[in-house]
């Protein structure tokens, strides 16, 4: 017996092979833990809730262990049985579970035995979660080491996410940032509805994309300050970013407000918001001219309020900012962005990215507009 239950405990592999080799991964820890952080992909199936794990903590503490264990198993059993007949009745006999819990202890051994003793080859993972966040810490100190990073940078506005996407479509390996931070990465960065998720989370789905990528192959990424919104990028992945090789994308000023007033547009239904985010600005523009930007968004002035933020704001924070952190700016080759137009970034991306994929691929140099199809 004690020999079969070490047989269904799980170690996590350097690689996160782990993973790939179930067919579901079950975290059994309570809402509130799964909201925090979890492995990418895994499914919320808590043997005790919120309440249920505060309830059982507090009879633990106050009154007895044995009477907190009683009423624990009581609920986990409910529990399992509820996960049981709606999540897992129908899957058939090959099914693959891998089940955590915080430690790899009691809740997770719960669930599986039950998934065991119907005939499923349940495992639980080794040390948990805890032992599954330790490897995402360690692998993002190491990892980014080992690969190739293009750095596209420019001014508010000139188009890097927009191409970095049409270079994800044109098959370029992409890592993009501020989609896994949910935010844009200026004062104006959130994203309608989509809060920001916790910096843990933010970290299991960055290590989930690093873990996808080819080695050998070059990966565009945006430049980035060392925070995005609230949440920090790990700091061997800045510093990889930072000594990377560049490219400049470059636009117009209307051009640029162009594209800003697709990315602004959720705010100009949503003043209040908008003022909000501007009131962040006013210990470094004074009162006087953020008075003036607000009464642009209340005239509903949008082309004049975005040409006045890049001029008063964004383009001095750039300067102050991209040439110290990445020292290889100076160096980089440009493109030039002529319109806001969908299909000049497409052409573009693609240009780039039959670049990237060649066999024995030269240096990057500026890109003629005319052999972009621009």
């Amino acid at each position: 017996m004690k020999h079969a239950h070490h047989e269904a405990r799980l170690s996590l592999a350097a690689e996160s092979a782990t993973f790939r080799a179930f067919d579901t991964i079950i975290d059994t820890r309570s809402p509130a833990e799964f909201a925090e952080d979890h492995v990418p992909g895994a499914v919320s199936c808590p043997v005790l809730d919120n309440e249920e794990r505060a309830r059982v903590g507090t009879i633990y503490k106050q009154v007895s262990p044995f009477d907190a264990k009683k009423l624990g198993a009581a609920l986990v059993a409910k529990n399992i049985a509820r996960h049981l007949e709606e999540l897992f009745i129908k899957k058939e006999k090959t099914w693959k579970p891998l089940v955590y819990c915080w430690r790899g202890g009691k809740r997770s051994g719960a669930m599986a035995h039950v998934l065991r003793e119907v005939g499923w080859d349940a495992k639980t993972l080794e040390g948990g979660y805890k032992a599954y966040r330790r490897h995402v810490v360690e692998s993002l100190a190491e990892l980014p080491a080992r690969f190739t990073f293009r750095v596209i940078h420019g001014v508010t506005g000139s188009g890097k996410s927009r191409l970095l996407r049409a270079l994800g479509a044109a098959g370029a390996q992409i890592l993009d940032l501020e989609d896994l931070a949910a935010h844009r990465g200026s004062v104006l960065g959130t994203l309608p509805k989509r809060p920001q998720p916790s910096q843990k989370m933010f970290e299991s789905l960055l290590l989930e994309k690093l873990l996808a990528f080819d080695a050998q192959k070059e990966i565009y990424v945006e430049g980035e300050s060392k925070k995005i919104g609230q949440l920090q990028i790990p700091e061997a992945l800045i510093a990889r970013m930072r000594a990377s090789e560049c490219l400049l994308v470059q636009a117009d000023t209307a051009t640029r407000v162009a594209l800003l007033m697709d990315e602004y547009r959720h705010f100009f239904t949503d003043l209040p918001a908008l003022n909000a985010q501007l009131d962040c600005l006013v210990a470094l523009h004074g009162q006087e001219r953020v008075g003036e930007w607000k009464a642009l968004a209340a005239a509903g002035a949008w082309p004049e309020l975005v040409a006045r933020l890049l001029e008063d704001h964004y383009d001095a924070a750039y300067r102050r900012s991209a040439a110290n952190n990445f020292p290889r700016l100076a160096e980089a080759p440009s493109l030039r962005i002529a319109s806001a137009d969908a299909a000049m970034f497409d052409a573009a991306a693609r240009e780039l990215a039959g670049r990237s994929a060649a066999a024995n691929a030269e240096p990057l140099r500026d890109i003629p507009l005319k052999r972009a199809g621009l």
